[in-house]
């Protein structure tokens, strides 16, 4: 089981490899600090408190709670079935994911204070004919006189909204590792920048205490930058070293003959003259 706590932040649109439109939802998600592992003898259930989102001030009375950890906006926890090898300090995050997974995503509705029953609960309302002036909204009955009071239950008008709203089998679409951002296919409950739980299947990955481990992709992007730089180093001295061989053989051609070859002519001069004394 894996689980994390991110922030909602808009709804936009993205396109499959046959080109087919896909509604998604972002939501950014930062790596979470465990605080606190709950085991069963100590605190009669298994689960795992997380912190989440940076905050500048906090009460002194979190400050132990927080320990050397940060300064965090939200606590939450997650129950878990079975004792997981975690330590407070680990982090996770979108490490835990794949794309193609099903996930369970809960979130806080938006609030809409005191409606009808027409937006509240989709009534239809009477006919808008004669004799029924003002009453389109009405509720109509709502029981009978001989209880004397309202049943507990009955559809009324009241407060909308602000409610937990949980929704499952939602689909990881695509998983920005570089950005920490996380698109899940279609619409949840939720106003931009709510809290947002996300829980799935699968095992759950920590990052390192002190440091987070880098992301796949920066890994690929930097070998593909080695490699790229170690080709184009070897091209370039390849380029130099034929650019020096062609002047260094435009060099000899241009040099004038070597000593010994001076010598020589110098030597057949000579004899020339001496046969043409012996012949004088």
């Amino acid at each position: 089981m894996n689980f994390v706590l991110g922030q909602k932040l808009e709804m936009t649109q993205t396109f499959s490899i046959l080109g087919n439109f896909i509604p998604v939802t972002k939501i950014k998600v930062e790596p979470n600090t465990i605080l606190r592992i709950k085991d069963q003898k100590k605190d009669g259930y298994t689960a795992v408190v997380l912190g989440f989102k940076n905050k500048n001030k906090i009460k002194k009375s979190l400050m132990g709670v927080f320990k050397n950890f940060g300064k965090f906006r939200y606590i939450k926890e997650f129950r878990i079935d079975e004792e997981m090898n975690l330590k407070p300090g680990d982090k996770i995050g979108l490490n835990s994911f794949q794309v193609g997974d099903r996930v369970k995503v809960s979130s806080i509705s938006k609030g809409k204070g005191f409606q009808g029953v027409v937006k509240r609960y989709g009534f239809r309302g009477s006919k808008a004919t004669h004799g029924n002036k003002d009453q389109a909204r009405m509720p109509g009955s709502i029981g009978a006189t001989a209880p004397a009071h309202v049943f507990k239950g009955t559809r009324m008008g009241g407060r909308m909204g602000g409610n937990r709203v949980t929704i499952s089998n939602l689909e990881v679409v695509k998983i920005d590792l570089e950005n920490n951002i996380l698109y899940i296919k279609g619409a949840f409950a939720g106003a931009r920048n709510a809290l947002v739980y996300i829980q799935g299947q699968g095992e759950l990955k920590v990052y390192q205490k002190t440091e987070e481990i880098k992301t796949k992709e920066q890994e690929i992007k930097e070998q593909e930058n080695k490699s790229s730089s170690a080709t184009s180093f070897a091209t370039s001295f390849a380029k130099v070293s034929e650019v020096k061989k062609a002047t260094e053989d435009k060099e000899t051609k241009d040099l004038p003959p070597k000593a010994s070859a001076q010598g020589g002519l110098k030597n057949e001069e000579t004899k020339e003259l001496k046969d043409e004394k012996i012949e004088k």
